[in-house]
Order: C-alpha cells, then structure tokens, then sequence
C-alpha cells in the first residue's frame, strides 16, 4: 500500500508493519514486530540498499575494461556504499505484503543500468531480493544491504550477536581489506567476515526477540561500534570488492541476490 501523504509504502502481515521510502533510497524506515521497532530510526537510517557496490571503495576509484573511474568521495578518503541509497526509487507493484522498486543508474556510475528490489512479508520474515541489470555495455558490481538495528529494544538489555565465520578480513589502517585472511576476533567490529556457505547470523535481544539473518552472500560485514545499534550487512563481495573480486554484469547474467530476516518473539 502506498501513502500519498509522506510518499512511504506501508507492507503489513499480521502483527508485522514495514515502511519503505522510495524517495529516500529505497530504504527500509520501519520494521515494526508488534510493539517493538527493531530499525534506528532516521533519515540516514533504517535499512538501505548498497549497490553498485558495497562499503568502501578504496579513494573511490574501481578499474573496469582498461579505463579508470573516479566516484565521488563520500567517507574521506573513500567512496561508500554505492549510489542507489541517493536515488529516488520508482514503486513497480505493491500488494498488502510485496511491493517492488527500482532505480537507474545513471552519473556519476559511468554506465547504464538498473537496481530493481522486491519486498515480501510475512507474520515471522522478510525476504529482500535485489538485482542489478545493464542496460547496454558489461560493468562490475556488488549488491548487500545496510541495516541499523537497534541496539535495545526497551527490555533493558543489549542485542547480543551470534555467527561463526569461517574468516575475518585483515583490516588496514584505511578500513580496505589487506587480503589476509585471520581468525575471527573479538568485537567490537567495523569489519568483513567470510561465510563461504552462506551468510547466516542470529540477533538476540534478550526477553524480547531474536532474528537470524540468512542469505546466499558470502561476505557479511559487522558494525556494531556506535552505541544505538548494530549493522549486519550480507552483501556478494567485500569491501573494495569491486576492485578486489569483481563480477561483471552482463545483458545476458544479471546480479542477484536475496536476504531473510526472520524473527520470534521471546518469553
């Protein structure tokens, strides 16, 4: 459902209220389990898209096909988190629980191309699923997602966070993987771990919810140094991986990727 009063789309099932904001990147602004909000709330906030590429690029330039591209620098000395969650999103469909947008990828991307999300929405998840097309010659990306979950949820205890990676990125003073590969180490984390099976990564408020994060995507990165919320971003590639591990985007092989979140309340 769309309101035409603050240019949101409401998705509800059950107890369960989502709210979408096309005009702000296409980002989740709610998601309302009962009583509890589970998002930071804010205009930066919420849950975004990354694409067309995810977390840092290092001093914003990414190689592709011999030519060298410059993005704009947006977390000094590098370029961040794409550019779909600066766009206006267009609303393809909705129905009570789905709804679909897209996005164009126009300048400063140097190519032509296309962001498309769906949303779908049940009593205990939600499943994103985001698609990245060219509308004419190959170029390289990356797709992930962006939540702030908050930290508490009012029971008077933390979120505790729950995942066992089969690596951890080497973090260099510039925040860019180095290529080495550690044990996983204690948090707090601003960084990328590797989950070759697939992301998959339980949040626990304690006395109130847990949600488990599952995704195809082999790269997860953690956030959790401010102290109103905690990041769990799955995306397909690591920081600066559009450099590092690029995968093309074809006319004829698109990329896709899906994210659940799902969700019980605790006694």
């Amino acid at each position: 459902m769309t309101d035409a009063g603050n240019s949101s789309v409401v998705l509800t099932a059950g107890n369960v209220q989502v709210s979408i904001a096309p005009e702000n990147g296409g980002r989740l602004t709610s998601l309302r389990v009962g009583a509890l909000e589970l998002l930071r709330q804010g205009a930066r906030y919420g849950a975004f898209p990354m694409a067309p590429w995810c977390g840092r690029m290092g001093s914003g330039q990414f190689g592709y096909g011999g030519t060298l591209h410059q993005m704009p620098i947006n977390a000094d000395p590098h370029a961040i988190h794409g550019t779909a969650r600066d766009r206006a999103w267009h609303v393809l469909s909705t129905t009570e629980s789905t709804a679909a947008l897209s996005c164009e990828l126009t300048d400063p991307w140097p190519y032509r191309g296309r962001v498309t999300q769906e949303f779908q929405l049940s009593e205990h998840s939600i499943t994103l699923t985001m698609r990245v097309e060219t509308a004419g010659e190959p170029f390289p990306a990356q797709v992930g997602w962006h939540p702030w979950f908050l930290r508490n949820l009012g029971s008077g205890k933390d979120i505790e966070l729950d995942f066992t990676p089969a690596w951890q990125e080497e973090r260099g003073p510039d925040y860019l993987p180095t290529g080495r590969r550690l044990a996983p180490q204690p948090g707090p984390w601003d960084d990328c771990f590797g989950m070759p099976d697939g992301t998959t990564v339980t949040l626990t408020w304690p006395d109130a919810l847990q949600l488990t994060i599952t995704s195809p995507a082999e790269w997860v990165v953690v956030f959790d140094q401010q102290p109103e919320a905690a990041c769990v971003e799955p995306q397909s590639g690591p920081p600066n991986g559009i450099n590092t591990h690029p995968r093309s985007v074809t006319a004829s092989d698109p990329l896709e990727l899906s994210t659940t979140w799902a969700w019980r309340l605790l006694d």
